[in-house]
């Protein structure tokens, strides 16, 4: 049995130099696009895997140019697959939570592609908590202020959270603050460390089961 929500991923398609900005001037830009399409995969598995009525991708970036872009390409097949829109992240990503509203009419749990060790369990968990109750949202802060997953019961919701700036300290919190000041339930998910540097790679791999293509790909370029 399926539960009645849409786990909606935000992810750019991992060409080296368009994605993973601030991890590719630490470690250059094919490396960041390898470590990205690892996790990108990863994420898409085990949103695969969570049992969840509709799984939808907003993708932005030309997979013909990605690294692994055949395997992304195959893996989107069990994905709807819609573009991003918008002139910033901030609109593409509310934009993204409208247009799947709008598709399935179901509440929608997001997250990005930079937690490759999050597990179809916890985002089962995770849509289980979002229907719960009607006017409820959850968020899953990540460890630098920001977060790394938002579930909205409706497109209203996900508006509410327009104005807050991406990538910053405060992301986490102006987005629960604007969440709560509409009126929302908001309901505390566990935090994970998403990675943004090249610090945080090591750490997020540990996390990862053997299995996991980016805890792979780490191991490759440490002789682990």
């Amino acid at each position: 049995m399926s539960l009645d929500v849409a786990v909606l991923v935000v992810a750019k398609a991992p060409v080296p130099g368009f994605a993973k900005t601030r991890l590719a001037r630490e470690v250059g830009d094919v490396r960041a696009a390898d470590l990205a399409a690892a996790s990108l995969l990863d994420t898409l598995d085990a949103v695969a895997g969570a049992g969840v009525a509709q799984r939808v991708v907003a993708m932005t970036g030309d997979l013909g140019r990605a690294v692994q872009g055949p395997d992304i390409t195959a893996a989107l097949g069990r994905f709807t697959v819609v573009p991003q829109r918008g002139d910033d992240f901030a609109e593409r990503l509310v934009n993204a939570h409208t247009d799947t509203f709008a598709a399935f009419g179901l509440p929608v749990l997001q997250i990005g592609m930079d937690t490759p060790q999050v597990t179809a369990g916890l985002l089962a968990d995770s849509a289980g908590l979002l229907t719960e109750r009607p006017n409820r949202c959850v968020l899953g802060l990540a460890e630098d202020g920001g977060w790394w997953i938002l579930g909205v019961p409706d497109a209203d919701a996900a508006e509410a959270i327009r104005p807050v700036p991406t990538s910053s300290p405060d992301t986490g919190r102006l987005t629960r603050d604007a969440l709560l000041a509409a009126g929302a339930e908001v309901l505390s998910l566990p935090t994970l460390r998403d990675v943004d540097y090249a610090t945080d790679v090591a750490p997020v791999a540990a996390l990862c089961p053997e299995s996991s293509r980016f805890r792979r790909e780490y191991l490759l370029t440490t002789g682990g």
